[in-house]
């Protein structure tokens, strides 16, 4: 039995992997298929599994994991301004910052349960993004954003003027003879982390951050964390300390959210203290549960379909409109074109709160209890033939 369930778990990944890998490909066709947004699938789909093991697996519901992911960024940023602009030191670095972070708020927070730990995580997140905004401001350059170059004013004759110069120190970039002409640009040992090589740098790691998260729910501790869902007094009556259970848990996903920061970082070489505010955090909650807390795949899906809509919907605007109802009658274009604009370009949250809802209404365990029942719909067995049914043999018959 274990066996068959290690076969499956290997299948799943090799599965995962492939379809991962060949995005740009199968994509393309539903205009899904440049690395801009495969960056954002794997980077997302990376913050949406981390997410889970804390929310899918110990039903813990927290509304300020962007903290982490700003914290990740922040540390990138950091690392290429001091350091190397090569991402496998910004990339460890980030982890490390956002364990510890993680290990902080949730010694603090997990000290209560339910809606009040989830009220403490917002609390965090929402004193980081200030901080980030005004007290931190000599680190996170407040509401400009960190960033490799940053304006400055430069003397000419009698004026000031600003701008863009690069006065960061890269000290083991100086230390190697690595001489940057232009603009610095994140690279892996040498291979610029821009366009598909960023997207497939970030898609190496989603790969092994799935596999690690699907190693942890197989595991004993992922069954603990199962068991603290299902019910944790329980556990605690029979005298076991769920709380370093917890605890492991917040700060592996706090981890992953550092590691999502830190390639938002590579693949754009900036920081702001607005990845930090609620809405982030709420985002992911909502990417989670529409593609369906607790399970592998879905948390994935989520942020995947989100991020596909956001770009899609985002995108259209009035001309746009005009041009697709150009068919109808003047006074129906512009009646189409008006309530169709509401759930379009800025409006377009209001096309994902609907979509959010009709999931949550029809398919509350998300796209994945979808597609449980779909397949369950080819797999349904015929029943056997009862023994009423079957042809009984006439009297008197031999």
């Amino acid at each position: 039995m274990l066996g068959k369930s290690a076969r499956s778990d290997w299948l799943l990944l090799i599965i995962f992997s492939i379809v991962v890998l060949t995005a740009p490909i199968t994509l393309a066709p539903i205009g899904a298929g440049y690395p801009d947004l495969l960056q954002k699938f794997a980077i997302f789909g990376i913050f949406a599994i981390g997410f889970n093991i804390l929310f899918g697996l110990t039903g813990y519901l927290s509304f300020g994991h962007a903290a982490f992911l700003g914290v990740g960024s922040y540390a990138s940023v950091w690392v290429f301004k001091l350091f190397t602009m090569n991402v496998i030191p910004a990339v460890l670095f980030s982890l490390i910052v956002a364990g510890v972070f993680a290990l902080v708020i949730g010694y603090v927070s997990l000290r209560r349960s339910g809606i009040y730990f989830s009220i403490i995580t917002l609390a965090f997140a929402q004193m980081s993004y200030n901080l980030a905004y005004s007290v931190l401001t000599p680190l996170t350059n407040g509401e400009t954003g960190l960033q490799v170059r940053h304006l400055a004013p430069v003397d000419r004759g009698p004026d000031y003027v600003l701008k863009l110069v690069n006065e960061d120190l890269r000290w083991v970039d100086q230390a190697l003879g690595i001489v940057e002409d232009g603009i610095p640009i994140t690279n892996l040992f040498g291979m610029k982390m821009s366009g598909y090589p960023g997207f497939y740098f970030s898609a190496v790691l989603l790969i092994i951050a799935f596999f690690i998260a699907l190693r942890i729910s197989r595991s004993n501790f992922g069954m603990m964390l199962r068991a603290i869902k299902s019910n944790q007094n329980r556990l605690n009556y029979t005298g076991i300390n769920t709380r370093p259970y917890l605890l492991a848990a917040f700060v592996i996903s706090g981890m992953y959210a550092g590691l999502a920061g830190s390639l938002m970082a590579v693949t754009d070489p900036l920081a702001g203290a607005e990845r930090m505010q609620w809405t982030a955090s709420g985002e992911i909650v909502l990417m989670t549960i529409l593609g369906g807390a607790g399970t592998m795949l879905g948390p994935f899906l989520g942020a995947a379909l989100i991020k596909y809509f956001e770009n899609i919907f985002s995108s259209i605007n009035e001309n746009i409109l005009q041009t697709t109802f150009s068919f109808l009658p003047e006074p129906l274009q512009e009646l189409f074109v008006t309530v169709t604009s509401l759930f379009v370009g800025p409006g377009w949250p209001l096309t994902m709160g609907l979509l959010f809802m009709l999931i949550v209404i029809f398919l509350p365990g998300g796209l994945m209890q979808g597609f449980s029942k779909i397949g369950g719909l080819f797999r349904r067995e015929k029943k056997p033939q009862s023994q009423s049914e079957k042809p009984q043999a006439q009297d008197g018959g031999p």
